[in-house]
C-alpha cells in the first residue's frame, strides 16, 4: 500500500475496522467503540465483554517507526518495573506491543481516570518534581537509539521551513522570514552555551499528561519521548510572574532532589525550550493540514489574524531570551 493510500486509510479509520484489529489479538469486545481526544493519533476506549474497558491507539503512519514506537514501549515498561505510575502497553504472550492489522499499526493500553493537578498547591509541584526524578533517574541508565533528541534543527528549523513553504501570508513574510532567522540564532546559541546533557525524558511535560485520583497519580502518554535535558520535563509546569515561576520551581526541583540531581544550569535552557515549542507547534500543525480532521479542530489556524498573533508571540520570545534566566538559592 502506497503512503497516500496508509494516510487515506488511517483518516477513515471506522468502528468496524477498530473492532476487527483488536479482536485480533484475541480480545472480545462489546462493540463499545468510542474515539477519545487526540489528534496526533487515533485513539479508542474499546469496552470489553465481562472486564474493564481497555484504551487503543492507532498510529499515524510515517511518524514514527515501529523502531521507535517500540523503544518508547520499552521505556515505559522499564519504568513501570522501577514503580514508577506509567501506563505500559499491553504485552502478549509473545511479548509484542506493537501489533499490526491491514494496513494499521496499534497498541492495546488499560484505562485510567483522572485529573490535572492544581499547579498552584505547592505540594503537588513537590510531587511532580518527586516522580520527574524518579522518571529521569532510570532515562539516565541507557540512551534511546532509534528515537530522536530535542534539537534545534528538529524543532526550529523544520518548523521555519515548513511554513515558509506555502503558509505565511506574502504580507508577513518578511517579518517572520527574518525574526524566527534571529530567535533560532539566539536559541541555538543559548544552548549550546548551555552542553546540556541529553538523557530519555517524557518529552511532553504538562499538567495534560497527568491524571491524579485520590491517591493515585499516573503519568501517561510517552508518544513524544526522546532525548533531551531534563529541564524539558518540567519547564511547562512554570507558569505565570516570575515570582510564581521562583516558587514553583524552589517546590519542583526539592522534589526532584530526591531521587535525581538537578543541573541548574539548565535553567537557562526555559526559555530557548519554550521558543522551540512554540515554533514546533505551529510547524506541526502546518505539516498536519492535510489531514481532515485539523481544519475542523484548529480552524483559527493559518489565518492571518494567527500569524499576526504568531509573531507577536516570536518577538515575546525574542526579548524573554535578554532577560536572567530563573535562579536557586545559593
Amino acid at each position: 500500500m502506497g503512503d497516500q493510500d496508509r494516510h487515506q486509510a488511517f483518516a477513515t479509520l471506522n468502528p468496524d475496522r477498530v473492532v476487527d484489529a483488536v479482536e485480533s489479538q484475541g480480545f472480545v469486545g462489546d462493540l463499545r467503540v468510542f474515539a477519545l481526544n487526540s489528534y496526533e493519533n487515533r485513539v479508542y476506549q474499546f469496552g470489553l465483554e465481562d472486564a474493564e474497558p481497555i484504551v487503543v491507539k492507532f498510529y499515524r503512519p510515517d511518524r514514527w517507526s515501529d523502531a521507535q514506537i517500540e523503544e518508547e514501549h520499552q521505556f515505559t515498561w522499564e519504568l513501570a518495573e522501577a514503580d514508577i505510575p506509567v501506563i505500559p502497553p499491553w504485552r502478549n504472550a509473545q511479548g509484542q506491543t506493537l501489533f499490526h492489522y491491514e494496513d494499521q499499526r496499534f497498541s492495546v493500553f488499560p484505562r485510567r481516570g483522572g485529573h490535572a493537578p492544581a499547579l498552584d498547591d505547592l505540594d503537588n509541584l513537590f510531587q511532580l518534581g518527586r516522580l520527574f526524578g524518579r522518571l529521569h533517574l532510570v532515562g539516565a541508565t541507557r540512551p534511546y537509539h532509534n528515537r530522536p533528541t530535542l534539537d534545534v534543527d528538529s524543532f526550529g528549523e523544520t518548523s521555519r521551513e515548513r511554513i515558509l513553504d506555502g503558509f505565511i501570508p506574502d504580507s508577513l513574510r518578511e517579518a517572520y522570514q527574518g525574526l524566527s532567522r534571529q530567535l533560532l540564532d539566539e536559541t541555538r546559541s543559548r544552548i549550546d552555551a548551555v552542553q546540556p546533557t541529553y538523557i530519555r525524558c517524557h518529552g511532553d511535560g504538562h499538567v495534560g499528561n497527568i491524571l491524579w485520583r485520590g491517591e493515585e497519580t499516573w503519568l501517561v502518554d510517552l508518544d513524544d519521548s526522546r532525548m533531551a535535558p531534563a529541564i524539558q520535563d518540567l519547564w511547562m509546569f512554570l507558569s505565570g510572574s516570575r515570582d510564581n515561576q521562583q516558587r514553583a520551581l524552589l517546590e519542583l526541583v526539592e522534589g526532584y532532589n530526591e531521587f535525581y540531581d538537578f543541573s541548574p544550569k539548565e535553567l537557562a535552557l526555559i526559555e530557548p525550550l519554550r521558543s522551540l515549542r512554540i515554533m514546533h507547534h505551529a510547524g506541526w500543525l502546518a505539516s498536519r493540514w492535510h489531514d481532515p480532521a485539523f481544519p475542523l479542530a484548529f480552524p483559527w489556524f493559518n489565518t492571518e489574524r494567527f500569524w499576526g498573533e504568531h509573531i507577536l508571540a516570536l518577538r515575546e520570545q525574542l526579548a524573554a531570551l535578554q532577560e536572567p534566566a530563573l535562579a536557586l538559592p545559593v
